[in-house]
């Protein structure tokens, strides 16, 4: 399962601007292929998904192909996957509808390391029904958040849990398996937010026992857009808000207005090339891009013990990713200086890594950094040693 990160480099062509790109956890850039698929749905006939024109027909294909697509990423059906136009917008619109199903006296379950976009929905739509928000804290020393930590805060009133699978400050990997049978064993959904873990790792919905993630195709080398998958019996059982004439179809019936073609062809784009990632592997794109991820897992894990190596010889940098499973994402501040400083620093000798809290506020206030927070490093499959030399040159110099 060889992974060829020059290859991949040469389809990028934002990578010809020189920097060494660490802001991969605030979106990845954007491969030939991917931008080649939008422009073709554009450029050809197009119109609202039918049967009878050529531009109905080629809408419904890119819906279906899109929705096949990720179904295969994220180990779902098709029904399951619901297009929306960020993972945090379908994250409040999904608050909002299970809301309905709760009672004053119910109790949500968040997370201080979450980013704020698994946490704000839920604490709103508790609010507006009168439910009771319970928060789980995690180990500011580590970074981890440990099953023991939301088995604290669950009771027999809990409806919903919601938990990162992995966190985009500092990286950390919580045991969603486990925590989901916790939840499940007090009669809860278990919700994930899983835009930074899908960048990295495969996704398996029922592996994680989630009932619904959320992921963005952005963040793995796709357009800007966001993905809410489910098992279907699930979301049949759900109402939500919608417009009269719309259908009830589920997953349509979840989908406000005409979906945006041109970035589903997209989406669909960059999870075949992330299925090819791994050459000369057989099998359906399930299996080829479970391969993959494997491939790029090894070769980003790589990277990144390099980049700790190298900031634990430099000395005075405080490094907060620790937990024992992590993506490779590193918060750090250098002593003595303020992370914007830091950032800029490193954007003047061509290395892009910025500093931030970067919506995962409440994690940030936990580790004491603030809401200004720290530089963040995050890797992506185009990561190359190259850059984290240049990485490492930078900050001795700024250490110097």
């Amino acid at each position: 399962m060889a992974f060829d990160v020059d290859a991949l480099r040469a389809l990028i062509p934002a990578l010809k601007s020189g920097s060494a790109r660490f802001d991969a956890p605030g979106g990845t850039q954007t491969p030939q292929p991917v931008i080649d698929a939008v422009v073709a749905v554009l450029a050809g006939p197009l119109a609202n998904r039918g049967h009878t024109t050529e531009g109905e027909r080629n809408a419904e294909a890119v819906v279906v192909g899109a929705r096949a697509a990720l179904a295969d990423l994220t180990g779902t059906e098709p029904r399951g996957i619901v297009f929306g136009r960020s993972a945090t917008q379908l994250t409040y619109d999904l608050a909002r509808t299970l809301a309905k199903t709760w009672n004053a006296g119910d109790e949500v379950v968040v997370t201080r390391l979450d980013h704020d976009s698994n946490i704000r929905p839920w604490i709103q739509a508790a609010e507006a029904v009168g439910a009771r928000v319970r928060e789980a804290d995690f180990d500011p020393a580590t970074g981890e958040l440990r099953p023991e930590h939301i088995e604290a805060v669950l009771s027999s009133r809990t409806r919903l849990v919601a938990v990162t699978a992995a966190s985009n400050l500092v990286g950390t990997r919580p045991d969603v398996p486990a925590i989901a049978e916790l939840a499940h064993g007090s009669g809860a959904l278990l919700h994930v937010d899983a835009v930074h873990y899908a960048a990295h790792a495969t996704v398996d919905l029922a592996g994680l026992g989630a009932d619904t993630l959320v992921c963005s195709p952005y963040k793995f080398l796709g357009p800007h857009l966001g993905v809410l998958a489910s098992r279907p019996e699930l979301l049949e059982t759900l109402r939500p808000d919608k417009l009269l004439p719309s259908t009830e179809a589920v997953p349509e019936r979840f989908e406000l207005g005409t979906l945006p073609y041109e970035l589903l062809a997209g989406a669909r784009a960059a999870v075949d090339l992330l299925a090819d990632l791994a050459p000369g592997t057989d099998g359906t794109r399930r299996e080829r891009l479970i391969a993959a991820f494997t491939a790029t897992e090894s070769h980003e894990d790589a990277l990144r013990e390099r980049i700790e190596l190298g900031l634990a010889g430099l000395g005075g940098i405080t490094v907060y990713s620790r937990a024992a499973h992590r993506t490779p994402t590193l918060l750090f501040a250098v002593n003595g200086h303020r992370s914007a400083d830091v950032s800029r620093h490193l954007a003047e000798h061509g290395v892009d890594a910025p500093a931030g809290s970067f919506y995962a506020l409440e994690a940030s206030l936990r580790l004491g950094l603030g809401p200004e927070g720290a530089v963040r490093v995050g890797l992506a499959p185009y990561s190359n040693a190259e850059d984290v030399d240049r990485l490492l040159a930078a900050l001795a110099a700024l250490r110097a």
